[in-house]
């Protein structure tokens, strides 16, 4: 069996799951997202061991800084692929991160709650029967 000394960065980015398809991989890497020693790579860029590489999120709040420390060409199941990379971002990075997805969530229930501007039909056609159910404040009525 043959030992891989390189692989394409788009199909490792993918196999150890730090993206969810190829594309996706080998789109972040032409669009200059992914950066190894500061500077943007192709898709088709050589990744070997050693190398250090900043890699986005799916949601964007941060950029990941992983050192590869195994090579995959194929998709592999989840520990194997977490293996394959060891995750250096800094605990600030993350602790701000998580208060931002926080915070996104709450804005989130927030709109999905409270008073959205215009009414849904539904909300009006229970507004002319006087029922009332739609979300809005008494003061403005």
């Amino acid at each position: 069996m043959d030992e891989i000394t390189s692989v394409r960065i788009d199909k490792w980015l993918w196999a150890v799951r730090l993206f969810k398809t190829r594309t996706q991989a080998a789109a972040a890497c032409n669009n200059g997202k992914v950066k190894r020693a500061n500077a943007s790579v192709k898709a088709s860029a050589i990744v070997r061991i050693g190398d250090h590489l900043d890699v986005p999120t799916h949601d964007g709040l941060y950029k990941r800084h992983i050192e590869v420390v195994g090579l995959v060409d194929k998709r592999v199941s989840a520990p194997l692929a977490q293996a394959a990379y060891s995750d250096h971002t800094s605990e600030d990075t993350l602790k701000d991160a998580a208060q931002k997805r926080s915070a996104n969530r709450e804005n989130r229930q927030l709109r999905k709650e409270g008073d959205q501007g215009r009414m849904t039909k539904k909300q009006m056609r229970d507004w002319k029967k006087g029922l009332q159910s739609y979300k809005r404040k008494q003061e403005e009525l």
